[in-house]
C-alpha cells in the first residue's frame, strides 16, 4: 500500500527565534521534504501575527521553487475572500509558468488573522461571496474571461501550459459543498477542527454531492498534526499540553484559535460577545509504529486518499527527525 503524503509548514516563530529564522527553517524543511520523497510542500497564510512569519504564500512559494527542483509547492491556503481573483490568478499563472506541473493553489475560507487584519485586507466595496470569487478565479486560471463576464476577453497572463491545481481547504460541511460542486479536491483540516463527527460529515457530503461533470474522481485529503519521535515519552514531552479553542461569536460566526487569549482578542476586535470551547489539541504522536497505526485508522475511518502533515515541534532538528520517521513509517507499508 502506498499513501501520498505532504507537509504543511506554518513558518511558526517559536520563542527565541526571529521571523527570518523561522522562514529559513521553512526553506530547509522544503528541501528535506523533497529529499525524503514527500509529494508536496505547502505554506500557510497568517496576518498581523508575531507567531507566524508567512503572510504572503505567493512570495514564499516563489522562493521555495528556487531552492527545490521537483517537489510540488503550494499554498495551504490563499484566503481568497481578501483578494481580487484576477490578481491571485496572475500570481499563480506566473508561478505555474516558472515551474510547470509543480504548483498547487489551496484556497482557504478562514480569515488567516483577527478582524483587524481582515478589515485591512478586504476592500469595503467588494461584497462578493467566496463562491463567486472562486468561479472567477477558475476562469482566469484557464483562459480569458467569458462573454458573460463584465470584462470579457481579459486574460491573467502569462497563461501557463499547466495551470496551478486548485484544492479547497476547510473544516466544515460548507467547504466540502464548495469543493464537491466544482469537482475539486477537498482537504479537511483535522488539526484545526478536531471534531471527528464534523470531519465524517464533511467527507460524506463531499462524496455525495461531488460533481462528476469534469470526469474526475473525488480526491479527499486529511490534514493533521503529527509528532513522531524515537520513544513515546519523547513525543509526549514535545507535544506538551496544547489546546484548541473554538470561538462562537454572538452573530453565529465560528472560528478556531490556539488559546483563550486569542479567543478574547478575536471577540474584542469583532466587537461581539462570545463563547469559547476549549479542547485538547488533536496531535498524532508517538513512535513511528504508533503514528503509522493511527494514520491507517484515520485512512479507514474517513476513506481519504492522501495526508498533509503539519507539526508544532519547536526544535528544528527534532522536526527533521519527526518528518524522517514519519516517511519511514509509511514507506514500510509498501515493502
Amino acid at each position: 500500500m502506498t499513501i501520498k503524503i505532504g507537509i504543511l509548514d506554518q513558518s511558526i516563530v517559536f520563542p527565541g527565534q526571529t521571523p527570518g529564522e523561522a522562514l529559513g527553517n521553512t526553506v530547509k524543511l522544503a528541501r528535506l521534504a523533497e529529499t525524503l520523497g514527500y509529494e508536496r510542500f505547502w505554506v500557510s497564510e497568517h496576518h498581523d501575527s508575531s507567531q507566524f512569519a508567512g503572510s504572503s504564500p505567493e512570495v514564499l512559494i516563489a522562493h521555495l521553487l528556487a531552492h527545490t527542483n521537483s517537489i510540488k509547492i503550494g499554498s495551504g491556503g490563499v484566503m481568497l475572500q481578501h483578494y481580487s481573483p484576477y490578481k491571485v490568478a496572475e500570481n499563480f499563472n506566473l508561478l505555474a509558468s516558472l515551474a510547470p506541473g509543480r504548483i498547487d493553489l489551496g484556497i482557504g475560507r478562514a480569515p488567516g488573522g483577527l478582524p483587524r487584519s481582515t478589515k485591512a485586507l478586504q476592500p469595503a466595496e467588494d461584497t462578493r461571496k467566496l463562491e463567486e470569487k472562486l468561479n472567477e478565479l477558475e476562469q482566469f486560471l484557464l483562459g480569458p474571461a467569458k462573454d458573460e463576464h463584465p470584462l470579457a476577453g481579459l486574460k491573467a497572463t502569462p497563461l501557463p501550459e499547466r495551470p496551478a491545481e486548485i484544492y479547497i481547504l476547510g473544516t466544515s460541511v460548507s467547504s466540502a459543498e464548495i469543493a464537491a460542486e466544482r469537482g475539486l479536491p477537498y482537504v479537511f483540516a483535522l488539526f484545526i477542527n478536531n471534531d471527528p463527527e464534523a470531519a465524517r460529515e464533511a467527507f460524506h457530503t463531499y462524496r455525495t454531492k461531488y460533481n462528476t461533470a469534469r470526469k474526475s474522481e473525488p480526491r479527499t485529503i486529511l490534514a493533521l498534526s503529527v509528532i513522531a519521535a524515537d520513544t513515546e515519552v519523547e513525543a509526549a514531552n514535545i507535544a506538551g499540553d496544547l489546546k484548541s479553542v473554538r470561538v462562537t461569536l454572538a452573530s453565529g460566526k465560528t472560528i478556531n484559535v490556539g488559546s483563550v487569549e486569542q479567543a478574547e482578542e478575536f471577540a474584542r476586535q469583532a466587537g461581539e460577545s462570545y463563547t469559547a470551547e476549549v479542547r485538547d489539541a488533536d496531535i498524532t504522536k508517538g513512535t513511528k509504529e504508533t503514528v503509522r497505526k493511527r494514520i491507517l485508522e484515520l485512512k479507514a475511518q474517513y476513506g481519504v486518499s492522501e495526508f498533509i502533515f503539519t507539526t508544532v515541534v519547536s526544535d528544528y532538528e527534532k522536526r527533521v527527525r519527526s518528518f524522517t520517521l514519519l516517511k519511514e513509517a509509511l514507506e514500510e507499508l509498501a515493502v
